[in-house]
């Protein structure tokens, strides 16, 4: 009765990694702003998984079988939240001045909470890697740890991409062009968590 630690942390490493919604960001706010000033941003965004997953580990699930339609509608409206933050993005130039303020701490916690990557990803965690009968708080403290780790490790490597990519193109013709495709790939993955079946 426990967690499938090695197959989860293989799973999670997978999933954070990978792109998404989060990753999405981060990147694009890497190459806004530079990663030294994306920090405390990044920082949100790795706490801000904690407040799913401790919800989902001690019966948020079982909200979802009495009322579903509660869990089809945040899907949505996260879904809804992110375009926006991607028609952001695409509007978005990079290192414009020295004024600009780049995202904190408190606009990174909101992230993984309305990401559908993110609820997909640790529900999984406890659907399919949590053997039955596992005690409710080993399990979430196992699951809960794991992807702190993966979040320490990989998040800031896409925010650091951003801003090596921002070196390269600021200024240029192609700035734009990143800025859309950034925008599109956070829709992409949006659309593929939504409809694809993907995790």
């Amino acid at each position: 009765m426990s967690v499938a630690v090695a197959s989860f942390a293989i799973f999670a490493a997978s999933q954070v990694g990978t792109p998404g919604p989060a990753n999405m960001a981060l990147l694009s706010t890497g190459a806004r702003y530079g990663f030294r000033q994306a920090l405390p941003f990044v920082a949100g965004v790795i706490s801000g998984k904690q407040l799913v997953i401790w919800p989902v580990g001690f019966g948020l699930m079982r909200l979802s079988e009495s009322a579903p339609w509660i869990f089809e509608t945040l899907k949505w409206v996260s879904a809804l939240y992110i375009i926006w933050l991607a028609w952001r993005v695409a509007n978005m130039r990079l290192n414009t001045g020295g004024d600009a303020k780049a995202p904190g701490f408190l606009a990174g916690l909101v992230v993984h909470p309305l990401n559908p990557k993110a609820w997909a990803m640790i529900t999984a965690g406890f659907t399919a890697f949590t053997a039955p009968g596992t005690p409710i708080f080993q399990a979430t403290v196992t699951i809960a740890a794991i992807l702190l780790v993966s979040q320490i490790v990989l998040h800031p490597l896409w925010t650091y991409g951003g801003e090596r990519i921002a070196r390269v193109v600021a200024g240029t013709a192609a700035e734009k062009y990143l800025m859309w495709t950034l925008a599109a790939l956070t829709v992409a993955s949006v659309a593929f968590v939504l409809f694809g079946g993907g995790r």
